[in-house]
């Protein structure tokens, strides 16, 4: 009790919290618009429900890596290497031994999961016959409810462990992990409904939340392999896209009030 509050007395302990719930509301991010997506496949009448599950899943799992510190630390450690051909090392010689850790090897399934479903999901949206198939009312539904957490349960843990490692960096003080960690997933809570109507209603955002996707599985395909992406450019070029379709999105409906306004002017004359 008295170790809490020393830490609550300390400012630099206040500062590391806020810096580190701003961190995971950023890295939450990823995970809300792949559940978005994914829930908005669902009945409509099961959507809220599979939100709320895979956002309190994502919250479990990210307490109980908290939990297993030590485990979550020895994730980075080297599981095995193999000899990367045709590239100079840092004494220059013509190859090097590319080392593979737990953490590299969930971040590239992971990683190859998002380019593969984001690549299914365009196509799926682009193709004619599929559209065809979403006119008819009689089409079966595009995804059952256990595929859905499946698939949601899978990319939780890839960024659950993501999550945890960064916040780890950050701070030594576990509750200041836990905090940050269930605020920043209270605030997904909060967003995920917004979020996914507001997707679903755009059908434009839908391509572009699929392309957020592809981008983020080939950054942690990048990071499998030890090259890191800074984050900062992904999340710019993100920002960046999402304020072009915004300014897309006020021009047409600009030009949809035009066009009602010159019907109305028609037809009084």
């Amino acid at each position: 009790m008295d170790s809490l509050l020393a830490l609550a007395a300390d400012p630099a302990v206040w500062a590391a919290l806020i810096t580190l719930i701003v961190m995971e509301v950023v890295l939450g991010i990823d995970n809300l618009v792949f559940i978005s997506i994914l829930s908005n496949k669902l009945p409509p009448e099961q959507r809220q429900k599979a939100r709320r599950i895979g956002l309190s899943l994502a919250l479990i799992m990210r307490l109980a890596l908290l939990s297993t510190l030590a485990f979550i630390v020895g994730l980075t450690a080297p599981v095995f290497e193999l000899p990367w051909k045709g590239a100079l090392n840092e004494h220059g010689d013509p190859s090097f031994e590319l080392a593979f850790s737990w953490r590299d090897i969930i971040l590239l399934a992971g990683g190859l999961f998002l380019v593969w479903k984001a690549t299914t999901e365009i196509h799926h949206t682009v193709d004619v016959r599929a559209s065809d198939d979403l006119l008819d009312k009689k089409a079966p539904v595009a995804m059952n409810f256990g595929t859905a957490i499946a698939q949601i349960l899978m990319l939780d843990l890839v960024f659950s462990i993501d999550s945890i490692l960064t916040a780890v960096g950050m701070t030594d003080h576990l509750p200041v992990m836990i905090i940050a960690v269930v605020v920043a997933v209270g605030v997904m809570m909060v967003a995920a409904n917004p979020l996914a109507d507001f997707i679903n209603n755009n059908p434009t955002i839908v391509m572009l939340a699929l392309g957020f996707l592809l981008m983020i599985g080939a950054t942690l395909i990048a990071e499998s392999f030890g090259v890191h992406v800074s984050k900062g450019y992904i999340y710019a070029a993100m920002a960046f896209s999402a304020l072009v379709e915004s300014l897309n999105m006020v021009s047409r409906n600009a030009a949809a009030k035009r066009q009602v306004l010159a019907e109305k002017s028609d037809s009084l004359t």
